[in-house]
């Protein structure tokens, strides 16, 4: 097989060749490449995976996750300790005295209550804006000054719509003052700033999880307010984003960005003025952009990167294949040994490490050396799906079919997605039925979904109008030509053309471009993915808001934000759970404003033996201020894995 690659990896090696000139840094501590270009560090108005992860070595918020533990129990971050009130309306988070801004000014109090400011207006354009509707007040100020906004762009020019336009930023942050549950507070000594406290809408069990997502995170007022000026025929806020640049950026991370060349690549250092310094084991970070997956496999092969974070060639399955041959010869090792009379060097024993419950990353750290231990494939907290744009009309103006659950549900119902599982992906990758991956989240049981069901969808497409695909136009689906997403729409494309006879065109964009047409609804159906952001089943389900910037489909439901409003009123866990059950059932089983297709495995190339730090946990929230290069001398030198979900019975023990 790799006689056959050779080609293939050679063209990737002047790829990679041309992505890593001109770099005359010398040689990071760590290395990795992203699963894309960060497209912005602007947190209130980030959305896509490689821009959070980045903004987690770079910012800091109230508090963070700690990706070693199952339950991502919450760990100090600038706020050194917090307090709950007893009916969950109002937290109270108490700063660090040592939470320092890359310039060394003081984080505040005050630092947090104008970021969450800049999320809920309206002008920011958010996609997670709807989080910060959770604060009390905070869905009211965002109405009002999207209708204050709306109501000066009405009015005819002239001196009065300017009066109008000049006053309403000071109006905006009276507003936000009187009508937003958030206040910096003094500390019992007199120090401003430092406690945040806030109010909420309703009990929030999710609240302190959302306070470690990125969004939340601080932005440095004093120079955010330098790109950021209201303009002057409407009042709407014109929001500029040089102040993100190496050199502008004033940031409270544990890294802070020190060059950042488009299509090129990016480089940390470690902050000299973050609180928690003493404890990262590395001083410098580089992310060379590699776009193509040849070349990402290659850069790992030659040792130029220590991290590829979404390994996506299309033989990768070959890669996986590798791994499982290696696993294989371990336990024959084992076998021999054991049938052998025990002598000799033990083996190891993968299937009592597997029972025993060990994290993958532990097992893999107690193997023999080999390269083929590098591919790691964990379950991922997140589901690749297909949206159905859900409006009237298409964006350029055509009667849109897809407006007809009827249609959806029978396109849904023809795609056979275990083909997809086993042949097109081959990592194991289960089928997904639902949207929210069964047993990810305690105490939440998803729905049954759809099966695959060509003759079912064959009657509902002739019930929709279009017996046999009579009458529709040719189907259109939106991708990128990034990690397979062409296999995937080929074999969609088929099932789609074969079970219910309608013409599919397929249509590859660069990743700008497809991002674009995605937020612009200029689809007709479109590949899509969506990873958790915290552990509640609304991470999924809100996405789905007619109001949330990530509803892409822009499918709207009273039926189905009823149920999410119940919700989240309703105060019995097992109630809500079964609420939010009801609320998936009409996305995945009537409405299908999208179509699920499977849920995602995340492989990575790291070497166990040398690179500790990046954890198996589902949610696959990597820190990658946690690295540490084994052998060293810097650091714990370690480990990092999470706890044994089986623990064995220490010697002695309660049984």
């Amino acid at each position: 097989m790799w006689k056959l690659l050779a080609p293939v990896l050679l063209l990737a090696g002047v790829v990679l060749t041309i992505s890593l000139t001109d770099v005359r840094d010398p040689p990071a501590d760590f290395t990795f490449i992203n699963r894309g270009d960060v497209a912005t560090l602007d947190v209130q108005r980030m959305s896509w995976m490689q821009d959070i992860r980045v903004a987690r070595l770079v910012y800091e918020g109230l508090i963070g996750n700690d990706i070693f533990t199952h339950d991502y129990e919450p760990r100090p971050g600038v706020a050194e300790r917090w307090d709950i009130s007893d009916d969950g309306l109002r937290y109270r988070f108490h700063l660090r005295p040592d939470a320092k801004w890359s310039n060394g000014e003081p984080v505040t109090a005050h630092d947090f209550v104008y970021s969450w400011r800049r999320a809920l207006l309206p002008d920011t354009v958010s996609d997670y804006a709807a989080q910060f509707h959770l604060i009390k007040g905070g869905a009211a100020f965002y109405n009002w000054r999207q209708a204050e906004i709306d109501a000066i762009e009405a009015m005819p020019a002239g001196p009065e719509r300017q009066a109008a336009a000049s006053t309403l930023w000071k109006r905006t942050e009276q507003a936000f003052i009187e009508m937003v549950g958030l206040r910096a507070l003094p500390s019992d000594d007199g120090r401003d700033g430092a406690i945040l406290e806030v109010e909420l809408e309703r009990p929030t069990p999710y609240f302190l999880d959302l306070c470690a997502f990125a969004i939340f995170f601080p932005v440095y007022p004093p120079l955010v307010k330098q790109y950021e000026h209201p303009n002057p025929e409407t009042g709407r806020l014109e929001i500029g984003s040089g102040w993100t640049k190496p050199g502008v950026l004033i940031s409270n991370g544990p890294f802070n960005l020190t060059r950042w060349r488009f299509k090129r690549d990016m480089r940390f250092e470690k902050s000299p003025t973050y609180w928690n310094r003493d404890a990262i084991a590395i001083d410098t970070i580089a992310m060379p952009s590699v776009e193509d997956p040849n070349a990402q496999v290659l850069a790992f092969e030659s040792g130029a990167v220590d991290w590829v974070s979404d390994v996506s060639p299309s033989y990768r399955r070959y890669i996986l294949q590798r791994k499982r041959e290696f696993y294989d010869e371990v336990r024959a090792a084992r076998r021999a040994w054991e049938d052998g009379g025990r002598l000799g060097t033990e083996p190891p024993d993968i299937d009592a490490m597997i029972e025993q419950g060990w994290d993958p990353v532990a097992i893999d750290s107690a193997l023999p050396t080999d390269p083929r231990k590098n591919i790691h494939a964990f379950p991922a907290f997140g589901t690749y799906f297909y949206n159905f744009n859900c409006q009237d009309k298409l964006a350029d103006g055509r009667d849109n079919p897809f407006k007809d659950p009827r249609l959806r549900r029978a396109f849904a119902l023809a795609i056979d997605k275990q083909r997809i599982v086993r042949e097109v992906r081959g990592v194991g990758e289960s089928v997904a039925r639902t949207l929210i991956p069964p047993g990810s989240l305690a105490g939440y049981t998803p729905p049954q979904g759809l099966d695959f069901d060509p003759v079912a969808a064959r009657a509902l497409l002739a019930e929709a109008g279009y017996p046999g695909g009579r009458g529709l136009p040719t189907i259109e689906i939106l991708f990128n030509k990034d990690g397979g997403h062409d296999l995937i729409a080929q074999s969609i494309a088929k099932d789609w053309q074969d079970y219910l006879g309608v013409n599919v065109a397929l249509q590859m964009r660069e990743i700008k471009v497809f991002r674009n047409d995605l937020k612009n609804q200029n689809f007709m159906v479109s590949r899509a993915g969506w990873f958790g952001d915290y552990g509640d089943p609304t991470t999924f389900l809100d996405i789905n808001r007619a109001n949330d910037g990530n509803n892409d489909r822009r499918y709207n439901n009273p039926d189905f934000e009823g149920l999410l409003d119940r919700a989240n009123d309703e105060t019995d866990p097992a109630k809500r759970m079964s609420l939010l059950q009801e609320a998936e059932r009409i996305l995945v089983e009537r409405d299908l404003p999208l179509v699920p297709i499977f849920q995602y495995v995340q492989m990575y190339f790291f070497n166990p033996d040398q690179i500790t730090g990046i954890s198996s946990h589902p949610r696959q929230e990597q820190n990658l201020f946690l690295i540490d290069r084994l052998g060293d001398g810097k650091g714990a030198d370690k480990v990092k894995a999470l706890p044994p979900r089986n623990p064995p019975q220490e010697p002695g023990g309660n049984s």
